[in-house]
């Protein structure tokens, strides 16, 4: 097992981007494809996309337990890589089910794309790591580098925000360096060259573990959950995942989300209640050992809660994120039509 942890932390960049986790976050999986219903209340085939992260532990265990057979006859999980890879697959129509940053499906239905948030799948499963026990909330930060994956989306919002909530800003109180995924980041902590990594489950699992098997105690120092519950006065939950379907897959099949969303509920309590059983179904999909994905569940707040249900939390979290910049969410908090 040390073996395969190692490998993944130290594999070549092009390779690493592979394991893009939901950062920024978060993040972030989904559906595309209809081919055609084969039957009234069933698709023929259904193809879950997701991200390298949390969320994308329910859907792999939704396809390796066949729970989606009565949604469609041949059901299939596949990981997108990177944001930039995920909103392609958006806009070309390409991907019509999606584990996505709530943020980024709140600024793409502001800005017109055809899509609804179905639910969101995480509470919150970021964390700040470090193998200094002096990092203890945000302030200790301050002199600190901290690395930071995916410039612009999740983890680099939320941390930005935080850090405006105690005054602090980036480069004058706080180098924050921008990677490409969370391996990354956790790749320069364990090479002493930043003092903490932001990311999100199961990369902060992953590290923790290499950490060990190189002598060094990288532990969770902030649980960023927390923290954004201090700054919005709230409780500690970043409902920053969920999944969004595209309007050309629910049109044409009106009973879609209310069965995907029943599914993945059932699920997301089967993966919270048997953290090995679920890793073993993930670990393919995900790139991370089993050990590591069973490790991760306990930290990475998994749900699957209807968009509706959660809109107090959602909105919450977006006119946090958007205080300084509305644009991020695309002017506006999302209306009703945006909640499945």
């Amino acid at each position: 097992m040390s073996k395969t942890v190692q490998a993944i932390l130290t594999q070549p960049v092009d390779r690493r981007m592979a394991l893009t986790g939901l950062g920024a976050g978060l993040a972030l999986a989904s559906l595309p494809a209809i081919v055609r219903p084969a039957k009234a209340a069933s698709l023929q085939e259904l193809v879950l996309f997701g991200p390298p992260a949390g969320p994308s532990i329910i859907l792999a265990q939704a396809v390796a337990s066949n729970a989606l057979a009565g949604v469609a006859d041949k059901v299939s999980l596949k990981i997108w890589r990177s944001p930039d890879e995920m909103r392609a697959g958006l806009t070309s129509g390409t991907m019509s089910a999606v584990v996505l940053p709530v943020q980024v499906a709140a600024n793409l239905y502001n800005r017109g794309m055809k899509l609804k948030l179905l639910n969101i799948m995480t509470k919150g499963l970021i964390y700040i790591v470090s193998t200094d026990p002096g990092l203890t909330d945000i302030r200790t930060l301050k002199g600190k580098r901290l690395a930071v994956p995916f410039r612009n989306d999740m983890p680099d919002l939320v941390i930005k925000r935080l850090l405006s909530a105690y005054e602090m800003t980036p480069e004058k109180d706080i180098t924050l360096e921008s990677t490409g995924s969370p391996i990354e980041a956790m790749q320069m902590l364990v090479a002493g060259k930043v003092d903490a990594v932001l990311a999100p489950e199961p990369a902060v699992s992953a590290a923790i573990m290499l950490g060990k098997m190189a002598g060094k105690d990288i532990r969770r120092v902030i649980d960023v959950q927390e923290v954004w519950g201090e700054v919005t006065g709230k409780a500690p939950i970043l409902p920053q995942a969920g999944l969004a379907l595209t309007d050309s897959l629910t049109l044409e099949n009106r009973d879609l989300a209310d069965a995907l969303q029943g599914t993945l509920a059932d699920v997301a309590a089967r993966v919270n209640a048997d953290p090995q059983a679920a890793a073993q179904a993930a670990a393919s999909s995900l790139d991370f050992p089993e050990p590591v994905i069973a490790a991760s569940i306990a930290t990475s707040k998994l749900v699957a809660i209807r968009a509706s249900e959660a809109r107090a939390s959602i909105e919450a979290m977006l006119e946090t994120l958007a205080a300084s910049d509305a644009g991020i969410i695309g002017g506006r908090l999302p209306d009703d039509a945006f909640y499945l």
